[in-house]
């Protein structure tokens, strides 16, 4: 590739300028493509972050004392016998999002403290259990996305991922071949199937072989992990930004912590989509197309802290869209056409009763007479009119705060 032909070149000139490059004798094109990894400290652990490197192998003289180390998103093809050898401290290695296409059995030898390994988005057909025993303590393993041949020689495998303490191993792997296999999980696939005559496998169901389970072509679900990225470092987060996606994706991990979906064209959330994702801190859902939030919509989200909504269409909140946000600490509400009538009401007063929350962008947008305002000046100009007894802002529970809403609008009305 053009690239790497130029950091040949500049090689070439540099060592012929200054002599041989320090270092064991590795390609000059190598040596200067590792000179960017960023290698840096978190939480007391070792980071080599080289992902974006246009790298095709590991060399080998990158840092010895390393805990995470990080490959995403380069050309790696194979994976040879001892290449993370000498990594014999790591506790993760991402390798997504590569051309990895086969890993010999002792790749990861000398990895006995490796408990994360991720090869979604690889060219990975088969593999054996071979590849994982040198991973005593793996408990968590991603391969999804690569276009799995559930044959036979797959069958060692897939038994290990379905060993029931494995439970977080190869958890959304699923056949790419034969057809009669199309989109079953690794995990739940009946491995009695693997070993059989092929052609028997691929047979239309009913064709003669009455103990031959019968077959059908699953269709692929459209579910997170396989459109999306999934990060485990710093932070285990999923990146659907700009995904071109018109619905929330279905089968969320469980652990992500971050969770981005901006840039898309999502419409409408629904009640308690997001009710797998019990740990999320964070989820952005800017520069959507988001006009309807149903009252369910963050159903589960206990911990969250961060819910970007901006540059959206939303023109208020359903009663109740809020209640399960406990620890919300910012909202981003920024470029919506925000209608300041008595619908806006709800969320000025969730707001007000949980004072730790920094919001932003709440700006009228309708109707012309109170455009540009801000939505707490309009509440309060509207309260203005109200009885002192039924004002918004005078309710002290969360049960009567409707009730409250509707009474003030009730006697504005007859005025």
């Amino acid at each position: 590739d053009v690239g790497q032909l130029l950091l040949v070149s500049t090689w070439a000139v540099e060592r012929g300028a200054r002599g041989r490059v320090r270092g064991r004798g590795r390609a000059g094109v190598m040596r200067r493509q590792t000179q960017e990894c960023k290698e840096y400290m978190e939480a007391g652990e070792k980071y080599l972050d080289c992902q974006d490197r246009q790298l095709t192998t590991v060399m080998q003289d990158w840092p010895k004392d390393i805990h995470h180390l990080l490959l995403a998103r380069n050309k790696i093809q194979v994976l040879r016998g001892n290449i993370f050898s000498q990594f014999t401290q790591l506790k993760s290695l991402d390798l997504q999002q590569n051309h990895i296409s086969m890993v010999e059995d002792g790749a990861f030898s000398g990895l006995s403290q490796l408990t994360t390994l991720l090869l979604q988005h690889n060219r990975l057909k088969t593999a054996t259990e071979e590849v994982l025993l040198p991973l005593p303590r793996l408990t968590y393993l991603r391969l999804y996305d690569n276009p799995w041949i559930c044959h036979c020689s797959l069958d060692s495998l897939i038994r290990t991922l379905q060993v029931p303490s494995n439970r977080n191993l190869g958890n959304y792997g699923k056949c790419a071949e034969p057809e009669a296999l199309r989109g079953q999980k690794l995990r739940n696939l009946n491995v009695d199937l693997l070993c059989a005559d092929n052609n028997q496998v691929d047979r239309i169901p009913g064709g003669g072989d009455a103990g031959l389970p019968r077959l059908t072509p699953t269709k692929v679900n459209t579910e997170a992990t396989s459109m999306c990225h999934t990060y485990m470092f710093p932070k285990p987060q999923l990146d659907c930004s700009n995904k071109d996606l018109n619905n929330i994706p279905s089968e969320l991990p469980s652990d992500i912590v971050k969770m981005d979906l901006s840039r898309n064209t999502i419409k409408h959330l629904r009640p308690k989509q997001f009710l797998l994702a019990k740990d999320l801190k964070l989820l952005n859902l800017s520069s959507n197309s988001l006009h309807h939030l149903d009252t369910a919509a963050f159903a589960g989200l206990l911990h969250l802290r961060e819910l970007d909504l901006s540059n959206n269409t939303l023109h208020y909140f359903q009663y109740g869209v809020l209640e399960d946000l406990y620890f919300l600490r910012k909202l981003s509400l920024e470029n919506n056409p925000w209608i300041c009538d008595y619908n806006i009401h709800y969320l000025i007063y969730w707001l007000k009763h949980h004072p730790s929350v920094f919001y932003t962008g709440l700006i009228c947008s309708e109707p012309r007479e109170f455009r540009g305002w801000r939505v707490e000046e309009y509440v309060k100009t509207y309260n203005g009119e109200c009885p002192k007894d039924k004002r918004t802002g005078g309710m002290d529970t969360d049960n009567t705060a409707q009730e409250g809403i509707q009474t003030c609008l009730d006697v504005t009305s007859k005025k």
